[in-house]
């Protein structure tokens, strides 16, 4: 699965690791993305969703 939202497009954000000694290494941070049925256009589709945007409304539960 795509870790990305269909809604508002978050996606996985890059940056670093720094430890106590400030080494710096690559690391990546993830969405929470959710697989829901949706309404889309009237008709239930499944789309990638992040919980941002469940939890805010921004997008109709199809039930």
């Amino acid at each position: 699965m795509a870790k990305r939202c269909d809604v508002c497009g978050k996606s996985r954000v890059f940056g670093n690791k720094v430890t106590f000694s400030n080494k710096k290494n690559n690391r990546s941070w993830a969405p929470n993305v959710r697989r829901v049925k949706a309404v889309v256009d009237g008709s239930t589709k499944r789309i990638n969703v992040c919980t941002r945007c469940l939890r805010s409304g921004k997008v109709e539960r199809a039930l």
